[in-house]
């Protein structure tokens, strides 16, 4: 009975629970300090793949320029048969034949049917990675916007929805604070306002809308600031009020475009909604930027360079990368 109590020879003894406990903890310890470097590399690659997004964004603009002798128009807005303005295609639609998908492109209705048609609801619900940043927290999800086109009226029932995206294309200088304009005109684009031409002279953007405001899609050799020193797009992302973020298949301004604004401070360009609403007139927040990457927006230029701006970033420079024959000396931003 004695030998029984001996421990054989070579036999292990069982951990511990002291034991388990601090090496559970030691492992504990050691997720915690790999978890922020892990995030980093995710967020870098993340931030690269957004980066390619707007590359091959770029790519298939000068594309579309080379085989039409023009850049897309930033939304197609006509009058019905009714008499009344719609809004069909847009910069995001006219490029998807040279994103290699041309087969969707074909499933869209456009003229006389107009974008909000229930018709053009399959289409519009589609998700498409090239307009997605994988930082943006509103990626592959559907919602039904804020308002709808024509007129920013409320959802109907059942609402119209939307495939969320992450890009707006830059429509130039808007009116800002003091203006004399209507209220429609005082939140709208330097294209799309009568005003807003005499204000800041040669203040239009790459995009614009083709229709109401009677300008015709622009070409490289109107571009005459250069191509280096032109935004083309740029991210939108926003961290509250999900519906009011862009929806790449939407056409409808509100959700598609932006503007650089004078004479109001940077709230438009951060990634929260209602936060910029909090600061400064809504209006100018509806036409905003923002990204969820650390350390600024990623823009795509008019030559195909992706560059990254912060936030703080002087406005009368942003204002002069906005426009594309402003005849600004951009400093080196």
């Amino acid at each position: 009975m004695v030998c029984s109590l001996v421990r054989r020879a070579g036999q292990r003894a069982a951990f511990t629970l002291i034991e388990l406990l601090v090496v559970i903890a030691i492992i504990a310890v050691l997720i915690g300090l790999l978890l922020p470097a892990v995030q980093k590399v995710r967020e870098a690659a993340n931030r690269i793949r957004c980066a390619n997004n707007l590359k091959q964004i770029g790519l298939a603009i000068h594309n579309y320029h080379d085989t039409n002798a023009l850049f897309p128009s930033g939304h197609i807005e006509l009058k019905d048969a009714s008499g009344k303005y719609q809004y069909y295609s847009g910069w995001t639609l006219a490029l998807l034949p040279y994103l290699e998908q041309g087969n969707l492109f074909q499933g869209y209705l456009d003229n006389p049917t107009a974008n909000q048609d229930p018709k053009n609801q399959n289409f519009c619900k589609t998700y498409l990675p090239v307009f997605t940043c994988p930082t943006d927290i509103r990626a592959n999800q559907i919602y039904a916007p804020e308002t709808i086109a024509p007129d920013g009226s409320s959802q109907p029932t059942p609402p119209i929805l939307y495939m969320a995206g992450s890009y707006k294309a830059m429509s130039g200088i808007g009116v800002g604070p003091g203006s004399s304009t209507s209220t429609e005109c005082y939140a709208g684009f330097y294209n799309e306002v009568q005003d807003a031409k005499a204000a800041h002279p040669g203040g239009r953007g790459a995009f614009h809308g083709d229709g109401s405001s009677g300008l015709k899609p622009d070409k490289i050799a109107s571009v005459t600031d250069g191509l280096s020193n032109t935004i083309f797009v740029g991210e939108r992302h926003t961290k509250t009020h999900f519906t009011r973020g862009p929806f790449w298949a939407d056409t409808f301004n509100l959700y598609s475009m932006g503007a650089s604004y004078p004479g109001i401070t940077n709230a438009y360009l951060q990634p929260d909604y209602d936060l910029c609403a909090s600061q400064i007139d809504a209006n100018y927040c509806k036409y905003g930027w923002g990204s969820l990457h650390a350390g600024g927006i990623n823009w795509l230029f008019g030559d195909g360079s992706v560059r990254n701006l912060t936030t703080d970033i002087n406005l009368t420079v942003f204002m002069d990368l906005s426009t594309i024959a402003g005849g600004e000396a951009v400093p080196d931003f």
